[in-house]
């Protein structure tokens, strides 16, 4: 057989350009988009300024956060240069449920589901309310003031239990 006609992968469905079967964004990609959010905001770094550095509109921005599109290897790179971080940081904390939706997973039923993929839930460190949080946290100048309010949340949280 020809090497230009034998199909790199026959049982991949195509069309789906990552997608699950259903059309929603691959949950990796989501996964890597709110990475590079909760980095931008941890820098104090808007979507308009990120997409300027790197040559994007802050709609393209907002896609990637999203993972309604795709991030390439090579704007990848830029990424992690801009936000100074790893590549692998966008990969990092990735649950195992994320990991197996991949649609590859999925095809070569080596993961994940079978059928219906799980509820994909958002990662509380990815929220606004907690990085805002974060971000107050940090901004408080007086250490002592800053370990009462850390310790004032932990036993606040103890108390929800």
């Amino acid at each position: 057989m020809n090497i230009m006609t034998t199909p790199i992968n026959a049982t991949r469905k195509t069309g789906t350009r990552g997608r699950l079967e259903d059309g929603t964004a691959n949950p990796v990609d989501v996964h890597v988009g709110a990475r590079m959010r909760l980095r931008r905001t941890l820098l104090g770094m808007s979507q308009e300024k990120l997409g300027e550095a790197i040559g994007l509109t802050f709609q393209q921005v907002q896609k990637y956060e999203r993972g309604a599109n795709r991030i390439g290897a090579s704007r990848l790179f830029d990424l992690s240069r801009m936000l100074d971080v790893p590549v692998s940081y966008f990969f990092d904390d990735m649950s195992d449920n994320t990991q197996n939706q991949s649609p590859v997973n999925v095809i070569k039923g080596t993961g994940g589901h079978e059928s219906a993929p799980a509820t994909f839930e958002p990662d509380p460190m990815a929220k606004r309310e907690t990085l805002e949080l974060v971000r107050a946290y940090y901004n408080i100048a007086d250490p002592d003031v800053r370990k009462r309010v850390y310790e004032l949340a932990k036993a606040l949280g103890a108390t929800a239990d």
